[in-house]
């Protein structure tokens, strides 16, 4: 993927892979607020809809999104819960915290390689005797922020046993 050297408006802020590449945080009480995108068979179908309905909710209570982590779980092929980080609750939304240990791994490339990126977190995961109990995908920038930065990271995030 090239960088586009237009001069396109960019939404979504460059991601910087390092902090979270083949790496282990920990979360005790960290704000999400959740929602959920209709897909077709796992291709998400109104994805940026629902990121401008929690983006006004989080602008309309003065919140922040906190390192603009945005896990995605997809539970079928027809639905995907998404979970935004905020820095506060934000009212008119479903406010969760997600607390524990996990696991994170970034790869770059196109979308049709999830399959490929899910088998091998998996195989790393277990080299380094990590048992996953949850896998969350986290796609960095949208997909025109990806091709104007010249590349499409994702992070997929482990909740490790």
């Amino acid at each position: 993927m090239k960088p586009n050297s237009g001069n396109e408006s960019i939404c979504c802020p460059e991601f910087d892979p390092i902090p979270w590449d083949d790496q282990f945080v920990e979360w005790k009480d960290k704000r999400f607020i959740k929602d959920q995108v209709c897909t077709l068979f796992y291709m998400p179908m109104n994805f940026g809809i629902v990121m401008k309905r929690l983006d006004r909710k989080i602008k309309a209570t003065g919140a922040t999104m906190a390192d603009w982590v945005c896990l995605s779980d997809h539970t079928s092929k027809w639905n995907m819960d998404l979970y935004l980080a905020v820095d506060k609750v934000v009212p008119d939304a479903v406010n969760i915290t997600m607390s524990g240990k996990y696991y994170s791994k970034v790869y770059e490339g196109p979308f049709r390689d999830t399959e490929k990126w899910c088998k091998d977190f998996d195989n790393v995961a277990k080299i380094k005797g990590y048992t996953i109990n949850k896998c969350y995908l986290w796609y960095t920038t949208c997909p025109k922020c990806a091709k104007k930065y010249g590349k499409n990271y994702v992070v997929i995030v482990g909740q490790v046993e």
